[in-house]
């Protein structure tokens, strides 16, 4: 990815060579913003962060990957001046920076996915829903209750992080908040759970898709030859193959994976300082395609105009 990023930079850095910049002052181009990323996005601000700051050598953007819940806590305390999550913020959250006089803006970026992975070695590769909610609920323990024939023995579900928006979503919309069963135990970052998996036969790992979208790296290439990818069915009895949808960009894009959700850009500070110039970047057409290589459904669609000749 960077070093597709790096020819873009290049080319436009000749042009924007003989600019000029004051160190000292803040502007939506020059400064430092300090911002709080949930690390299931850690991938995706690399590749921005990177290109940003090439194209803009006084501005200066640093992130500070965490959970979510972290990441939240973090921007109340004034600590951070934006954030990275996959939610907006709550009434009550904004209300508390509208007592201390600050504007919130949320600018949706990018819509995403969770992402179930199993071992290689694994031959179920496919779940309903409801099946993924058995184990959640702590009624389906054992890879023989979900196939007669899968002698991996007991069920082992493996998060990030307890305070994520990967174990947040899940507790949300499979869970329905209800305390995760003694199945279920966190690790501290999407590539351990990968790397979990990849070691344990009896093991479902909950990524985000980010971590195995991008084609074009070698990272998340990488991670992507070490599990397979769960496919997953909204029907109740589902027919065949076509009924499971895995987070393919398409599938998220056409709303048929089931699982899907958005990721918001959060900003508390001045209008006209680095965190609008960095949110306007990454909601501008050069951030939305990184969002689209990386294999997320950017918030707003790259367009690609084609020149067709009859001659």
């Amino acid at each position: 990815m960077k070093k597709i990023l790096g020819i873009v930079v290049a080319v436009i850095g000749i042009f924007c060579s003989s600019c000029s910049y004051d160190l000292n002052s803040e502007s939506a181009t020059s400064g430092k913003l300090k911002i709080g990323v949930d690390e299931s996005y850690s991938l995706m601000m690399d590749s921005q962060i990177y290109t940003f700051e090439a194209l803009y050598p006084y501005a200066k953007v640093a992130p500070r990957y965490r959970p979510e819940a972290d990441v939240i806590s973090d921007l109340l305390a004034d600590t951070i001046q934006a954030a990275i999550i996959c939610r907006d913020l709550t009434d009550a959250e904004k209300k508390m920076f509208e007592s201390k006089h600050r504007i919130v803006t949320t600018t949706k970026i990018a819509t995403d996915a969770i992402a179930f992975i199993v071992n290689p070695e694994n031959p179920d590769t496919a779940f309903s829903l409801i099946q993924l909610k058995a184990i959640f609920a702590g009624t389906d323990t054992t890879w023989s209750q979900l196939d007669k024939n899968n002698k991996n023995g007991a069920i082992r579900v493996v998060f990030d992080n307890t305070k994520s928006c990967n174990a947040r979503f899940v507790s949300e919309n499979l869970l329905d908040k209800k305390p995760f069963p003694s199945s279920c135990f966190s690790v501290k970052t999407n590539a351990e759970v990968i790397d979990y998996v990849n070691k344990n036969k009896n093991a479902i790992g909950v990524i985000s898709v980010s971590w195995i979208s991008d084609f074009h790296d070698k990272t998340s290439q990488e991670f992507l030859s070490k599990i397979k990818v769960v496919g997953l069915s909204e029907r109740t009895e589902p027919a065949g193959p076509a009924d499971y949808k895995k987070p393919y960009q398409a599938w998220i894009y056409e709303k048929t994976y089931p699982l899907r959700r958005d990721v918001y850009y959060v900003k508390t500070g001045l209008e006209g300082t680095l965190g609008s110039g960095f949110a306007a970047f990454i909601a501008g057409e050069k951030g939305q395609l990184i969002i689209h290589q990386m294999g997320m459904v950017a918030a707003t669609a790259p367009i690609r105009a084609v020149h067709i000749s009859t001659e």
